[in-house]
């Protein structure tokens, strides 16, 4: 492997200038039709995120009338409820990285559907709390399982130039699932045949996975020459290998020192592979990323959403206003791919967490000293609300998913990948689980200035330490941490 290693870096050195790689418009759509499984799988994401919304909202205020369905919930066991499945994410992602490697990106993501339907098997037919739980873990498992290997399949299969937008189009995906929740929610009033609706999602995600093809560098990385170079010509819209061939060198390149380095490394020499500075500065990078896209991006708020709607007081109807946030996200996300590649993951960050942060501190000082009898401070509150909706689904909260697949070298990428994945599933539990007793503390409006405020920390530390990542290459993005 090392002597064909050495022959392709001569040639790749020969070839480096022309490595724009123009393959064309039929590269675009090989590349939209291989990351299809992938966005299939967001969808049963959102769908799956959204469900504790809506089964909070119905069974913490429950419907008196329906007299087929006398499931309650308390305050602290909608809590518990709704941060539970952040708590066992990490263990899917502990799964998943186990899996990865001897696996693939594929049949992981094929994986993640057993759960999600198993829990939706069980949320129909639940009959007390303890069931609810039982779901909530199943799913968190679903999305631990996700993470990691979809992440890492979108950054290795799309070219650089379209990275970003095709990473970032996932994110579309993820508010359409749901948005399709809140819909049904909305029209039926009924939580169980929302849940129950929702079955044709990881349905329909397995059987497009099964056409999706394996990934160049995985392929690679199990020693599967011919198939990666097949590959890669499908996913460069179906050409010859002489086409592709400089890109697919540096895939060899790229691939090269990770299959070399394992024939022979232990568990000591992983273990401080993990602690080199190529690895530990994206590491803290991403770590104060997910923190900050956590605070910002309607997270904590997010399974007790009609509670905060009812409490800014506009006279809306409150299922359909969280629908009408759920398309702000699709149509933010559907704007991400076309800025991303334009003005850049540095400059849609920085500019969505000051949007974000100016927001949260209007929201939480127009809560305290409005006039409650005046109707446009309740307004003016939504709005603000909505305001950050559409910014977080702009910039920080996708860009935080994009940087994930890029900034780890490909030796440990599918360990850190994961490590990261946990992290912020770990955030979000704390910032779901413990939101009701900081709100108790502080106060419902406080609770948005404290989280704007600490949004502004978030700004001064992205604009000295985040790179601009967008439209270079994964090996580029290895060397600029090193």
């Amino acid at each position: 492997m090392m002597k064909k290693g050495n022959n392709i870096i001569m040639d790749y050195n020969e070839q480096e200038q022309n490595n724009n790689y123009q393959y064309g418009i039929k590269s675009t759509f090989a590349q939209c039709f291989a990351i299809l499984g992938a966005c299939f799988l967001q969808i049963g994401l959102g769908c799956q995120m959204m469900m504790p919304t809506v089964i909070i909202g119905s069974l913490e205020t429950p419907d008196l009338t329906n007299c087929k369905d006398s499931l309650v919930m308390s305050s602290t066991e909608a809590s518990w409820f709704g941060s539970l499945l952040y708590l066992c994410s990490p263990l899917g992602s502990f799964v998943s990285s186990l899996l990865l490697r001897r696996l693939g990106h594929k049949r992981c993501m094929i994986l993640y559907n057993v759960p999600y339907l198993l829990a939706i098997v069980l949320y129909y037919y639940a009959k007390d709390v303890e069931t609810l739980y039982i779901c909530s873990v199943l799913t968190g498992l679903s999305i631990g399982l996700a993470g990691g290997p979809s992440t890492s399949y979108l950054s290795e299969v799309c070219e650089p130039k379209l990275r970003g937008a095709l990473t970032s189009a996932t994110n579309v995906f993820y508010f359409f699932g749901s948005l399709i929740v809140t819909v049904i929610y909305a029209i039926t009033m009924q939580w169980r045949q929302t849940v129950l609706l929702t079955t044709v999602v990881p349905v329909l995600t397995i059987i497009v996975l099964l056409m999706t093809p394996d990934s160049p560098i995985w392929l690679l990385a199990k020693g599967k020459h011919n198939k990666a170079q097949k590959n890669l010509g499908k996913l460069r819209g179906w050409i010859s290998h002489d086409k592709c061939v400089s890109e697919f060198n540096e895939m060899v390149i790229y691939t090269i020192e990770a299959v070399d380095g394992n024939e022979t490394e232990n568990l000591g020499s992983v273990w401080r592979q993990l602690i080199q500075p190529d690895v530990i500065k994206p590491f803290r990078l991403l770590v104060f990323y997910f923190f900050f896209s956590n605070l910002l991006s309607g997270v904590p708020y997010s399974p007790y959403l009609i509670e905060v709607f009812t409490r800014f007081g506009a006279p809306v109807n409150v299922e359909w206003t969280i629908s009408f946030s759920m398309l702000l996200g699709v149509f933010a996300g559907i704007l991400t791919i076309f800025l991303v590649g334009r003005l850049g993951k540095r400059f849609l960050t920085l500019s969505t967490i000051t949007i974000c942060s100016i927001c949260y501190i209007s929201i939480g000082f127009l809560g305290i000293y409005r006039d409650s009898s005046n109707e446009s401070f309740s307004w003016s509150i939504l709005v603000l609300y909505l305001t950050t909706t559409l910014a977080s689904s702009l910039g920080v909260m996708p860009i935080a998913w994009i940087l994930l697949g890029e900034v780890f070298p490909i030796k440990t990428k599918n360990i850190t990948c994961s490590v990261c994945s946990v992290l912020s599933f770990v955030f979000t539990f704390f910032f779901t689980k413990f939101y009701q007793d900081f709100e108790h503390l502080v106060g419902f409006y406080n609770t948005f200035i404290f989280f704007g405020a600490g949004g502004l920390i978030g700004l001064i530390y992205f604009y000295f330490f985040l790179p601009e990542t967008e439209n270079k290459t994964l090996k580029e993005i290895e060397e600029f941490f090193k």
